[in-house]
């Protein structure tokens, strides 16, 4: 194995840690706050590789990188009933006896003079607060890190100055078995029309047009038929006249499907051009738009990946990764034949992406994952809003506790993707260059 393979693994490994590390102080912050006893800040799971203590609060390492967590006192309210010098009821159903138990070790955590630093005695809107922090600081970091990318290193963007002119039609099946060129193609309407590399495209159908973006649009949509191409061509201005072919494509939404639309033939030339500002927030947002989508396929993805695992079939590059497998990808990255600059932007923007997709999945209103407590704090705002509107009684806190049997079902879901994930990064990986 190269030793740029590994050293962009621990290039990126590193940075995965620091980003759970963030994302811990993403609550902890805010829970210190606002008061709450916090009793653990840990990065990683499993026995405790080192730590140190300062005030409440025991700050170290575990011996398996996989996550990390704070430790809050008084996660789960006591039962209505619990009043002093009451006897506790007996029960007898296996959840019953699982959820008090539970609520049982998170009361007796709480030490003579605690009684107010626990968190389920405060607001819900400090509880939405801390169980935020955690997602938040993930986007900030995503924000920054594709700031970063986009800003600092630029990213490739499509002049509409043509690079190439594509000599005859091919279709995009034949493209796929590498067909080239011979007698029996058509000439590209591009050929036919005169264009040549240089033309800069300024209008399409008489339509201005400033970016690659909007002439390739106009283009396809126009379909078969003929149309005016404005060009620049040594510095003056030039109209030709296309006849258009309508041919399939991929599609630009989905370049796994293909549409029919117009063809012209010809090429983008592609330069690296820094972004400013709200180039950063518009890609954040289509980043953050495909993310979530891709999380809402995982599910079927999951099953590819089983296949990759025990199968043999070949792993889908959109399939999801483990940190190992996140990893190896940085290790190919960092061992690419690309220029220095281009592989530590990629690996920023794989650390970016890696960012987003744990704070939207931590936004799953599930627990144990962060979006479990987000929804019942914000349940537990509402029924108190209502009740204030209406002039009710105030309702006690949001018992979370009767979702124990859910969370310990959703965190043994979360243990099995996780290991399928961690052994399919390593029996058959993602591999970007086949």
């Amino acid at each position: 194995m190269s030793w740029l393979v590994v050293a962009g693994f621990l290039i990126f490994f590193v940075g995965a840690m620091a980003s759970i590390a963030l994302h811990e102080i993403g609550h902890l912050v805010p829970a210190k706050y606002f008061g709450v006893k916090v009793t653990q800040y840990m990065v990683g799971f499993g026995p405790t590789m080192w730590s140190r203590r300062r005030g409440d609060t025991e700050y170290g390492f575990k011996w398996i990188p996989m996550g990390g967590y704070i430790r809050m006192i008084g996660m789960l309210p006591p039962r209505p009933s619990d009043a002093p010098n009451r006897l506790r009821s007996g029960s007898t159903g296996p959840w019953q006896n699982l959820i008090e138990n539970a609520r049982q070790v998170s009361l007796e955590e709480i030490r003579p003079g605690d009684e107010d630093r626990v968190f389920y005695r405060k607001p819900w809107w400090q509880k939405l607060i801390i169980m935020s922090g955690g997602p938040a600081m993930n986007f900030v970091l995503a924000f920054l890190l594709f700031a970063i990318v986009l800003m600092g290193f630029g990213i490739q963007v499509s002049k509409p100055v043509v690079a190439s002119v594509s000599r005859c039609v091919i279709t995009v099946a034949e493209q796929a078995k590498g067909q080239k060129c011979d007698p029996r193609h058509p000439a590209t309407p591009a050929v036919a029309a005169g264009l040549k590399a240089g033309d800069k495209i300024v209008s399409v159908g008489g339509r201005s047009v400033a970016t690659w973006e909007e002439a390739t649009t106009l283009i396809r949509a126009h379909g078969a038929g003929r149309v005016a191409i404005g060009v620049e061509r040594a510095g003056g201005p030039v109209t030709l006249t296309a006849n258009l072919i309508a041919q399939d494509r991929p599609s630009l939404d989905d370049p796994t499907k293909t549409e029919r639309v117009g063809f012209l033939g010809v090429s983008p030339t592609v330069v690296v051009e820094r972004q400013g500002p709200g180039v950063v927030v518009v890609q954040m947002w289509e980043f953050t738009k495909r993310t979530a989508v891709a999380l809402t396929r995982i599910p079927e993805r999951l099953v590819g990946v089983w296949q990759a695992a025990f199968g043999g079939a070949e792993r889908d590059l959109n399939s999801p990764v483990s940190i190992v497998g996140a990893g190896r990808i940085g290790g190919e990255i960092a061992a690419s034949s690309a220029p220095t600059e281009n592989k530590i932007a990629a690996l920023i923007q794989l650390l970016a992406g890696v960012n987003l997709a744990i704070g939207l999945f931590n936004l799953i209103p599930l627990m144990p994952l962060d979006g479990g407590q987000i929804a019942g704090a914000l349940w537990e705002g509402l029924k108190r809003g209502y009740a204030r509107v209406r002039r009710h009684p105030m309702p006690g806190y949001v018992d979370i506790a009767k979702a124990l049997p859910l969370t310990y079902a959703m965190a043994l879901v979360l243990l099995v993707m996780g290991t399928l994930l961690l052994y399919a990064d390593i029996v058959n990986p993602i591999r970007l260059n086949g």
